[in-house]
């Protein structure tokens, strides 16, 4: 039964690439082919021919490596690779990536991906060469990783299977292989001249002139219309790289004293580095500071890559090195456990060079500096040769893996870390951000009656937070929770649910998963009312507005009740269409105009634009249009949002009956005339609460603090002794109460 099932899933795809190759011209991944051959192998492969001339191959990136989006659904791309392991061709078949659906054209996404094809990934397989990276599109960040990292797998899988012709050493290979190893031994102090001309300190040095030309290389019009000012000659930056780990380095550029502290902190095998640079471009840049990353660097072996962070970093004042240059910038960097970096084996760090080209564009070039360790700082180990008879597999150590890259053995383990794992060891700083959001947040909402006790407090601490959402977690961060999120989750669990589709976006998986924590408690009140960006806008836009002395209109209760029941059908209409065909109900979705004026920005075609700016222009007349009355995710989530466990929201025997206060001054008209609140309607702001706490606008509070002060008159030196009559008027706080009793003080009518 076995053989029968694994028989049948290599027919399935194997008919899988012969259905998306009838769909593609053999030319499109070879000018000069004129026909595909039979698929053949497990994955399959199909060959590609000019008659009977074979030029390459053809495959489905998804047989080989995990390409599932952000959708939830497998990206198909068939990719063209010649013998030698160099890409000729893509092609985007199948995908249900809703921001490539309806949003960012699918063009762009082509442009991006397309940058891969001439890439020589028969050397990224042997490891001689880094990994080719895509570039990065605003609010596609998933959709484009992924198609890139699983076309890079891919081609690497199938490289390394031999399928291509490939000659490799074979794999049982008894060659003795020799490892080699930083002599410790070696230990000396050297002055700056002879570090630098035997290859110990590595310089990089660029001219004004050198960057302009690798902007003009690019082909980028805007890029290399604002060149860099200045004279051409001039320095851009002189940046110089070294191993400070070697024991003759360390000690040559830190000193004795600077060189033992290193090594103490390092753990076994760790290696350190000293990067210096002048000139007018840094290498740090500022984003270590803003979000503690260096984004200017980056330190690449073979297909691993790693960015230094701020605890990586330790500062340095002067290099001690006789001879040495005065920097401006001096770091020294200790390589994070991300990535196992090899002294004995070449790599490099990658400097990047931004340039602005438009208002949130920027246009990017690289420079690779080289590092290679001089062999006087190696020695060099022959293994014992096992014995003919002895069939013992070797121990796994530092040397095996010496010799798996020697012999053109793939390296075992990290290679193949899952691309999600690599998107949040990425996104530290956003989603450190992001929690710290919500527990200030979190804390807002348990101590809410200290809050709204303090009405100017709150305001402030509410505007200010709203604001916080709708700049950085929306309009930055791109973290706009959709309904096509909900409708992609249902489907996951009909057709096979994975926690790895939605662990790709983790600014998403994390809002979403504190938002069902929130529905145990408040109901949707903590995304709709305080973490939704479109709803921040429309606050923030209805605010500004008031202010202006923008009238508001108040839509009469009867009319109000008929029309929220309209974001509810919306809702059923989109999850039955998804049922049916997931990617239109996605186009369906943008009722929603989240993607147009968060993630997008309003840099979209007029309709769309249009569209949103009138719902927003509602906004500004009847606060909250959108949440109220169309909102297909705030249905979605009041759904769920009974189940709450807690009340929250405190209530007089007054309220309703007779005071209409809170009920007419609700934002959202969430309170019912009875002075019941509607739970699937209440976005939590909290404004009944600061009515509830307020004894000169609440009824219940008024009459609490005049009994109060009636009281304390009463009670007062003077009423004692100058024994005043029951019909004496009294005054209580500067005002007169009146000569009535106590009994017949009413508050006043609102």
């Amino acid at each position: 039964m076995v053989l029968a099932a694994l028989a049948s899933c290599t027919a399935f795809a194997a008919d899988n690439l012969a259905t998306y190759l009838s769909k593609a011209a053999p030319s499109h991944f070879f000018p000069s082919a004129d026909r595909f051959g039979p698929v053949q192998g497990d994955p399959p492969i199909a060959p590609v021919y000019q008659s009977d001339k074979l030029l390459g191959f053809v495959y489905l990136n998804s047989d080989f490596a995990n390409a599932v989006g952000y959708s939830g659904k497998p990206i198909h791309t068939l990719v063209g690779i010649d013998p030698k392991g160099i890409l000729t061709g893509l092609k985007l078949v199948e995908h249900k990536e809703p921001i490539v659906l309806v949003g960012i054209p699918e063009k762009r996404i082509l442009e991006a991906v397309n940058k891969l094809i001439g890439a020589d990934l028969g050397s990224v397989a042997r490891g001689a060469a880094p990994a080719p990276q895509v570039d990065i599109i605003s609010g596609a960040t998933v959709t484009v990783l992924v198609i890139g990292d699983s076309i890079v797998r891919s081609a690497t899988k199938l490289i390394r299977s031999g399928r291509l012709g490939a000659q490799a050493n074979p794999a049982g290979s008894t060659v003795p292989r020799v490892s080699r190893t930083i002599d410790p031994a070696k230990s000396e102090i050297r002055d700056w001249q002879s570090l630098v001309g035997d290859g110990s300190v590595k310089r990089l040095l660029l001219s004004v002139a050198d960057v302009n030309k690798a902007f003009e290389k690019t082909g980028n019009a805007a890029a290399t219309a604002r060149p860099e000012e200045g004279d051409p000659d001039e320095t851009f930056i002189d940046l110089y790289l070294a191993d400070v780990a070697v024991p003759t380095i360390g000690r040559s550029l830190l000193g004795d004293d600077g060189y033992n502290r290193l090594v103490g902190r390092l753990k076994p095998g760790q290696q350190a580095l000293v990067v210096a640079g002048s000139g007018r471009y840094s290498f740090k840049g500022a984003a270590y500071v803003r979000g503690g990353i260096f984004d200017r660097v980056e330190l690449i072996q073979e297909t691993n890559s790693v960015r230094f962070r701020d605890r990586d970093h330790t500062r340095l004042g002067n290099l001690v090195a006789e001879g040495a240059p005065d920097f401006p910038e001096i770091a020294l960097f200790t390589v994070p456990p991300e990535l196992p970096l090899d002294p004995t084996e070449p790599w490099a760090l990658q400097l990047l060079v931004q340039r602005v080209v438009g208002a949130r564009d920027k246009a990017l070039v690289t420079f690779d500096l080289g590092y290679t360790l001089p062999e006087i700082y190696l020695k060099r180990e022959a293994p014992l040769q096992p014995p003919a008879t002895a069939a013992a597999p070797p121990a796994k150590s530092a040397p095996l893996a010496a010799e798996r890259r020697e012999a053109g053995t793939p390296p075992p383990a990290t290679d193949e870390e899952p691309l999600w794992m690599r998107i949040w060891r990425g996104d530290v700083v956003k989603i450190g951000m992001t929690v710290v959001a919500l527990g200030a947040l979190t804390l807002i909402f348990f101590f809410q009656n200290f809050l709204v006790r303090r009405p100017a407090i709150y305001v402030w601490v509410r505007r200010g937070y709203l604001l916080f959402i709708l700049v950085w977690l929306g309009w930055y961060a791109n973290a706009q929770l959709s309904v096509v999120n909900v409708l992609t989750f249902v489907n996951s669990l009909l057709t096979g649910f994975s926690w790895e589709y939605f662990l790709a976006a983790p600014l998403i998986f994390i809002l979403w998963a504190s938002i069902a924590a929130g529905l145990l408690f408040w109901g949707r009140g903590p995304f709709c009312g305080w973490l939704c960006p479109f709803g921040a806008l429309q606050e923030l836009l209805n605010n500004i507005a008031q202010a202006l002395k923008v009238p508001q209109f108040n839509v009469p209760w009867g009319l109000h009740e008929r029309l929220w029941p309209i974001k509810y059908i919306i809702f059923l209409g989109l999850f039955g269409m998804s049922l049916y065909s997931t990617a239109f109900a996605e186009q369906l979705a943008e009722v929603e105009p989240f993607k147009t004026s968060i993630i997008l920005k309003f840099a979209r075609e007029w309709p769309f634009v249009l569209y949103a700016l009138t719902l927003l222009a509602a906004g500004l007349f009847v606060e909250r249009f959108f949440c109220r009355y169309m909102c297909p995710l705030g249905a979605a989530l009041a759904i769920p949002g009974r189940i709450r466990m807690f009340e929250w929201l405190r209530r007089w025997p007054e309220c309703g009956s007779p005071c209409q206060r809170c009920a007419k001054e609700c934002p959202v008209q969430a309170i019912h005339p009875d002075g019941h609140i509607n739970v699937n309607e209440c976005i939590y702001c909290m404004h009944c609460q600061e009515l509830y706490f307020d004894d000169h606008r609440c009824p219940h509070m008024i009459q609490v603090r005049l009994k109060r002060e009636k009281r304390e008159a009463l009670s007062s030196p003077s009423m004692r002794s100058g024994g005043k009559g029951p019909n004496t008027v009294i005054t209580a706080g500067g005002k007169p109460i009146g000569s009535q009793p106590a009994a017949a003080i009413t508050p006043p009518a609102t």
